[in-house]
């Protein structure tokens, strides 16, 4: 016999993941009776979960097979719901039944991971680092962030309207006009994982209103994926710094991205930020503050 193919694999893996899925849900747990001794395996038998599902019989024994039907989004999250699948499990069986997964949700409350997060972002000195919401508000940021990009309290803690509006930023920002396009079309690309939500279109609305630029970038329509940019500042106190930002998305807070900035070899950056961040650095920045 020769070597499954992707789909033959998918097929088995749907079959497998589903069966031991429905091993795992007792009767009690579905609001069923258990059966009594009638019942031979644990867990629910394939009649049940259609039954629970409000789905044939027949079409749930052929979706358990693999076979080639008809499968809606509605019909998917019937099954999960009845074998308690959630997050990554869900997004599987889409997966596995060949649909497009849904966007990840996080599973637990907003304070999940929030103080491992700060202590990353904290960690990651003497090089810049903050975190951000899906709307690019800034959630945290480090003491580098602040002494190399400008970040303050006093500002709009918003990371799309510090680039376009916030003067200390542009003053720095030596490559603003090769990043502005890519940072416009990337905003978009966040917002098209969530189409419904109105809160993107009140961060455009307002910056529209305020930026000219912005107005006419956010026009053409670009979208571009979020991934590492180099960022080319020019600081008051150290000059020409070079960095690789990158943006890291968190799968049990996929409401948070961790932007990171790390040294450009052999730019000079990292001798240069370890100094703004020492203890000669921080009094040369509060000469300039004043």
């Amino acid at each position: 016999m020769g070597a499954q193919g992707p789909k033959s694999r998918r097929r088995q893996e749907l079959r497998e993941f589903l069966m031991s899925r429905r091993a795992r849900v007792s009767p009690a747990e579905a609001g069923l009776p258990d059966g009594g001794a009638r019942r031979r395996t644990p867990g629910l038998r394939r009649e049940e979960v259609a039954v629970l599902a409000g789905v044939g019989a027949s079409w749930y024994q052929w979706l358990e097979q693999g076979r080639e039907i008809t499968v809606s989004p509605q019909v998917l999250d019937a099954v999960a719901r009845v074998l308690k699948l959630a997050g990554a499990e869900r997004r599987h069986l889409y997966a596995l039944a060949g649909l497009n997964p849904p966007l990840p949700e996080s599973e637990y409350d907003a304070e999940y991971l929030c103080a491992g997060l700060h202590r990353l972002i904290d960690a990651w000195m003497p090089y810049p680092a903050h975190m951000m919401d899906p709307y690019w508000n800034i959630v945290a940021y480090n003491e580098a962030a602040g002494a190399v990009m400008g970040f303050r309290q006093e500002t709009v803690q918003n990371c799309l309207m510090t680039f376009f509006t916030d003067p200390v930023y542009r003053a720095r920002a030596a490559n603003w006009d090769d990043n502005a396009h890519r940072v416009v079309a990337q905003f978009r690309s966040t917002w098209s994982e969530r189409p419904d939500d109105e809160g993107f279109q009140v961060i455009v609305d307002e910056l529209s209103e305020q930026s000219e630029e912005f107005a006419e970038l956010w026009a053409r329509g670009d979208v571009h994926e979020g991934g590492q940019l180099v960022k080319e500042l020019e600081h008051p106190l150290v000059g020409a710094l070079y960095f690789e930002s990158t943006q890291l998305r968190v799968p049990a807070r996929p409401d948070l991205t961790i932007v990171l900035h790390n040294p450009v070899p052999e730019s000079g950056t990292a001798a240069k930020v370890e100094w703004l961040t020492s203890p000669e650095g921080r009094r040369g920045m509060y000469s300039v503050a004043g």
